[in-house]
């Protein structure tokens, strides 16, 4: 013993040193790796976060404060903790997070690729909002599994246990040796959701499905948001009526746009712009926010072109797949591959042209903005200078340094309407001579 610490010390710190002991590392070390039972782990500390704020949780319960001039004022997110549990609560969120972090880091290694993630929730409420799963997999590495419509499935029945395969969480090349963010919950929308008796095992059996982020891509699937559910197969159906409507007219659509928010921003901050170029042609535009290489084919699949003969088709993708994913460029290459060949087999008739995928980020060596350009050049390799025509005009929008400002790109992603202009400017000379083909 310490010689400063005395027997009656000894005794007053008995009761703290049986809790950390409870949620410390279980004898079995090498085979059960517990982050969260009655409190984080001995060396750990919960953080529970909004789109704005973060909020170490100390044992209470707690709502993330607000900045004096908060940008999603109406958004609310807190947790409560309970003897064995937390429950993250969110209303309106853009993001809410609640995450065990490690003061030292962990090495995950033993639990990966043939171990599991187990834990147990109790969906509360999750009518309007959804959530995912993260384990960290090094510095700046995390893994995300998304877990809406199931979570949705679990809701009112009570605390159930989940267990994922470590392969959900472990691309190629990933090095969980020094993990400092081991586990993640995250939500969006609106919803209480409890976590609790989370660990790491060397074995187990899944009881819980995860996509295959190799081939998650090129997977067609609906695209599964809190914010994003209600609205995202209206605007499909929505979409379809108005090409059966033109179809049914005789009206002739001569340019199709095919891509996500920045591509729907034409009906937005470009609507001028759009009248002004494309009005003539009688464009229409298929972009979907949010939307991933697999959500466009998708909707390719379910109708999105029936009915439509166009000259040409502006395809832009991926930008998503970068943000949400971390992805590998050559899978998102290989999704909007998948796209095109959907094109080229629905609409044997028309030139594709290619857009790079625009700049994101304000300095050009970021990583979402390496990625991007890591895409684009296995992009430029799909041009075959007959039907499929790539086009790069990414310089139009950055400074002579590479970097993106916030009066091009408000919020470093979406363009407002002047950078639509500058967009239709620049693609006008090849949209015209393709056009005239």
């Amino acid at each position: 013993m310490n010689r400063k610490t005395t027997p009656l010390r000894l005794a007053l710190a008995l009761p703290a040193l049986l809790a950390v002991g409870a949620c410390a590392t279980p004898a079995k070390q090498n085979d059960e790796l517990t982050i969260y039972a009655a409190g984080p782990r001995f060396g750990s500390h919960v953080i529970v976060a909004d789109f704005e704020a973060v909020q170490r949780v100390d044992g209470a319960s707690i709502l993330v404060p607000k900045p004096a001039v908060p940008k999603v004022a109406e958004s609310r997110v807190g947790v409560d903790v309970g003897t064995d549990a937390m429950t993250l609560h969110f209303q309106h969120a853009w993001y809410a997070s609640l995450r065990v972090e490690s003061d030292a880091p962990l090495d995950l290694r033993a639990y990966v690729p043939g171990g599991v993630l187990a834990f147990d929730l109790n969906v509360e409420d999750l009518a309007q909002g959804g959530v995912s799963f993260k384990v960290g997999c090094g510095k700046y590495c995390e893994r995300q599994v998304p877990f809406l419509v199931p979570a949705r499935a679990m809701a009112g029945k009570g605390r159930q246990p989940l267990v994922f395969s470590m392969r959900c969480f472990a691309h190629d090349g990933d090095d969980f040796s020094a993990v400092t963010k081991p586990f993640t919950l995250d939500g969006s929308g609106s919803g209480r959701v409890e976590i609790a008796h989370v660990r790491f095992l060397k074995t187990g059996t899944p009881n819980a499905a995860c996509p295959d982020y190799k081939t998650q891509s090129v997977t067609p699937e609906m695209l599964n948001q809190s914010w994003s559910i209600k609205g995202w197969r209206p605007r499909h159906e929505a979409k379809k009526a108005e090409a059966a409507r033109r179809n049914a007219a005789g009206e002739k659509t001569g340019i199709v746009f095919i891509g996500d928010s920045i591509t729907e921003g034409w009906e937005k901050s470009g609507a001028p712009v759009w009248q002004r170029y494309y009005g003539k042609h009688n464009a229409l535009g298929l972009g979907f926010g949010g939307d991933h290489t697999e959500n466009v084919l998708w909707r390719l699949q379910h109708g999105a072109l029936d009915g439509l003969d166009p000259k040409v088709v502006v395809l832009m993708a991926g930008t998503n797949n970068t943000g949400d994913r971390r992805e590998n460029p050559v899978t998102t290459a290989a999704g909007v591959r998948r796209n095109i060949e959907e094109v080229r087999q629905r609409l044997p008739n028309a030139s594709i042209l290619l857009l790079a995928i625009f700049p994101r980020d304000a300095k050009p060596d970021s990583e979402l903005r390496r990625i991007n350009d890591e895409v684009n050049k296995i992009l430029a390799g799909f041009d075959d200078g007959k039907r499929i025509h790539f086009l790069d005009i990414n310089q139009t929008f950055l400074a002579a340094d590479g970097t993106l400002s916030r009066e091009v790109m408000p919020d470093l992603l979406h363009l407002n309407e002047q950078s639509y202009e500058a967009w239709a400017r620049a693609m006008e000379p090849t949209l015209q001579r393709l056009m005239e083909n």
